[in-house]
């Protein structure tokens, strides 16, 4: 039997953890079964912005004659998503290699199942801790369509990897997993059919940035929205999918695509034998200290459901580790971005304009778009815009959201500019000279657009 002074599960954000845990001189052993490196490295963001690269890089040449610009091309799929699969497959194989190396942490590469409070079990081996950090992340939630246990679907994780281009494919859910991998599939080629249960595609972006986006998928794929999946079927080669219940309605594609939703991977932690507290949803329960309803076991990143990104992760990660090395502090999230690389590019911070309405905020709206800038002119943008929602009697920056070219590099003005002051963040925006006519002039303008 092993003992150590703190076990990692999970190799995503715990790692780095681990790494520097270990570096700290405690006796630490990481816990993973699949790919190290987690989700985001094998499965999540690299690959997937590797071959969004590739996405983006074929819709700028397909439109280039918006510019003056005739020019043909061919898309070689199977090197597209092998670029990315072998850079992520390597980054995985080196970092296992450097561990079982130094040995620190200690490696164990299977599942763990805990079997009582301060104890595991790893391919039949026990191991022992005092303390614990679950980082398990989350996986593909399944939905109980009829008939899906007699097809082949794909899940993001294999979508990732596919080397031949399907014809056609329908993506059941259009969150931000089902919009990504849908531009991706349909500027490679593919007739992509996108089934939505919400009347809009990216619900929880703000309403009017997520209606524009609607709106401009529809003219561009076929969306179909509002509608509930009821059964899947073998139809030929092909896959048929029935929506809309007892009026059903049926179409038919080479692959379908599950993009319904993620869930955390707690279920086969048995962590009744160490009793930590769960969500109904099975994401474990923690406190502003990253910690559990046990001591001495903290949960981060997916799988402790707060956000679900990798830089939130991160973030997670660093808190903890300083709450073991140091005295304990709460985690502060404030001000989180999130992105979505499609075309357009949609990018957010804080509340949305619903979400301070609903919470009774006095607020003001700044907007500009793209198209008044002479920039957005260069780029013929012609729909994106920058929203900013604003408390009317402190001028606090609550939110702000951007649809348009480069949304996700043009959010980070107003992060900094959040983290930097945010009672006078308004106002560092208004009055920061920017580069003229470059493309974050939209970002000032909406500031200026800001009656308080």
């Amino acid at each position: 039997m092993k003992a150590f002074d703190l076990i990692v599960i999970g190799a995503g954000s715990g790692l780095n953890l681990a790494v520097e845990a270990a570096q700290h001189g405690i006796k630490t052993a990481i816990i993973e079964e699949g790919h190290l490196g987690g989700t985001c490295l094998n499965r999540g963001c690299i690959p997937s912005k590797m071959i969004l690269h590739s996405a983006d890089v074929a819709d700028m040449i397909r439109n280039s004659t918006l510019f003056g610009i005739n020019s043909t091309f061919k898309i070689n799929f199977k090197k597209v998503t092998e670029r990315a699969t072998k850079l992520v497959d390597s980054e995985s194989k080196e970092i296992e290699k450097n561990l079982l190396i130094t040995k620190k942490p200690v490696l164990f590469k299977g599942r763990a199942k805990f079997i009582g409070p301060k104890a595991l079990m790893v391919n039949g081996e026990e191991i022992i801790g005092n303390k614990f950090i679950i980082a398990t992340g989350t996986r593909t939630l399944i939905p109980p369509i009829q008939g899906l246990d007699t097809v082949l679907y794909l899940t993001s994780t294999e979508a990732l990897r596919l080397t031949t281009l399907p014809k056609s494919m329908i993506i059941i859910g259009g969150g931000y997993i089902g919009a990504e991998l849908g531009y991706f599939y349909a500027s490679m080629g593919c007739k992509i059919t996108i089934l939505q249960r919400n009347q809009l595609l990216i619900p929880n972006a703000d309403k009017e940035v997520a209606e524009l986006f609607t709106k401009l998928w529809k003219k561009k794929y076929n969306v179909i929205t509002g509608v509930e999946v009821n059964k899947v079927e073998k139809s030929g080669k092909n896959i048929a999918v029935y929506y809309n219940g007892s009026n059903s309605k049926k179409v038919v594609a080479e692959k379908i695509l599950l993009a319904t939703g993620r869930k955390p991977n707690t279920d086969w932690l048995d962590l009744s034998k160490c009793g930590v507290k769960l969500s109904k949803s099975g994401y474990a329960i923690v406190n502003p200290f990253m910690e559990t309803s046990v001591r001495n076991i903290w949960a981060l990143g997916d799988v402790a459901g707060v956000y679900q990104f990798k830089h939130s992760a991160n973030l997670e990660a660093e808190t903890v580790l300083n709450n073991i090395l140091n005295t304990k502090k709460p985690i502060n999230y404030y001000p989180m971005p999130w992105a979505i690389f499609t075309n357009p590019q949609v990018a957010g911070v804080g509340f949305t304009e619903q979400e301070a309405v609903d919470t009774r905020k006095d607020i003001v709206v700044g907007k500009y778009f793209y198209k008044d800038t002479g920039m957005g002119s260069a780029l013929k943008e012609k729909d994106g815009f920058v929203k900013l929602i604003v408390e009317r009697k402190t001028k606090e920056i609550l939110g702000c959201h951007i649809i348009g070219p480069h949304a996700s590099i043009l959010i980070h003005e107003v992060v900094v500019a959040m983290k930097a002051d945010k009672l006078k963040a308004l106002d560092l925006l208004r009055t920061t000279v920017h580069v003229h006519p470059a493309l974050s002039e939209v970002v000032q303008r909406a500031a200026r657009n800001v009656r308080v």
